[in-house]
């Protein structure tokens, strides 16, 4: 039903707006990867309690965990400076997809990459925005994020000569991570590995942006200060 709805909002928004073969494929991307996060996250939450598992295979399990951090388990400082940090690092990511989509000097896959990257972090900030409020009573902007997957692939114990973790366990790979983690990783990795030009070009970009933001506001600062000297 929610596929099907967002199917019809973009169906929507192409007959009704001015947009591009391009620009409703990257939308389109970017709806599906929401709504398939969201879609898995109330499934695990209605299906799993907090810290049980399912185990699919023996290097696969879905998993309940809430991570009140940020991708795979990582945490930097109170939750709420997190939410506020990922949302305006969204909206940065949706700009710069929006200013990048319309630039016939970027390739499609770039776009895409870039969108699942954006997409991703959107996925993340529903939760940390709604989920404790909707599912715990809680307040707004310090849910947790839902993390589901988990791939015990190699299990194995640390070699002797590495000193600090010597006959340890090892497992990889440790992390928990969600179907927007996973958006946002393979994103990452296709930008780097298969258009590190266009990325570096694409920061070429901002950087000149950002600077003559600056020398904007410094020449009107300069204006100023000999209009006073006139005045």
């Amino acid at each position: 039903m929610g596929f099907l709805t967002c199917l019809f909002g973009v169906i929507y928004i192409q007959m009704t707006l001015d947009i591009s073969k391009k620009q409703i494929i990257a939308l389109s991307v970017a709806l599906f990867v929401i709504v398939v996060d969201q879609l898995i996250k109330y499934w695990v939450r209605l299906n799993l309690s907090d810290g049980s598992d399912i185990e699919v295979a023996s290097w696969f399990k879905l998993c309940y965990v809430q991570n009140p951090g940020a991708a795979f388990g990582m945490t930097f400082g109170p939750k709420i400076f997190l939410t506020l940090f990922r949302i305006v690092a969204v909206g940065c990511l949706s700009y710069c997809t929006y200013r990048i989509i319309r630039r016939k000097d970027f390739t499609f896959s770039f776009v895409i990459a870039f969108v699942l990257i954006t997409a991703g972090a959107a996925g993340n900030i529903i939760d940390c925005i709604f989920f404790a409020k909707i599912f715990d009573g809680g307040d707004w902007f310090v849910g947790k994020v839902v993390d589901m997957f988990y791939f015990p692939i190699i299990r194995t114990t640390w070699p002797h000569w590495v000193p600090a973790w010597s006959g340890e366990p090892l497992i990889f790979f440790r992390p928990v991570f969600n179907f927007a983690d996973a958006a946002i990783t393979c994103g990452t990795a296709y930008m780097l590995i298969f258009h590190l030009k266009e990325l570096t070009f694409f920061m070429d970009l901002c950087s000149e942006k950002i600077e003559g933001i600056f020398s904007k506001k410094k020449d009107v600062n300069s204006q100023n200060d000999k209009n006073d000297e006139n005045s």
